[in-house]
């Protein structure tokens, strides 16, 4: 049998994985901030419009254009306004929380593929450049 097949045991303890964080609290929670923002029309077109200006800023950069200091403030202003909703805050904090967990999933499924065994913390840090090699700090006083 195949080991991705529907009733191997690995699929088993994945479906089982996938129920524990639908069931978490956390889950529930960032999901919810996550609802709540795409049933807020108002601040999902706050979100969307400041997006698509950020956006548009960079690929003027990109093109070599000087932005102006008068679009640079407005769309800080605008961003700062989108950060103090609270609805469009909860969602972008937990749109970064759920990447976070999908990332972090990621990197102990593929660390235990490539090593064939449970990664270790060590392992991990090391797959991530190391404490302070590119892996974004990992809280070892970098």
């Amino acid at each position: 049998m195949s080991i991705v097949a529907e009733e191997s045991a690995v699929i088993e303890k994945t479906k089982e994985l996938c129920a524990q964080i639908a069931t978490d609290p956390s889950f529930l929670s960032l999901q919810a901030s996550v609802e709540r923002f795409l049933n807020d029309d108002s601040a999902r077109l706050q979100y969307q419009s400041v997006h698509e200006r950020g956006e548009e800023l960079h690929h003027k950069q990109r093109a070599g254009v000087e932005l102006g200091a008068t679009e640079i403030r407005e769309f800080e202003a605008a961003r700062e306004a989108l950060f103090e909703n609270e609805v469009a805050r909860d969602f972008l904090s937990a749109q970064r929380e759920l990447e976070n967990l999908q990332k972090e999933i990621g990197k102990y499924v593929g660390a235990t593929i490539e090593l064939g065994r449970v990664p270790t913390a060590d392992d991990l840090a090391e797959k991530s450049g190391g404490c302070c090699g590119g892996g974004g700090g990992g809280g070892c006083g970098c």
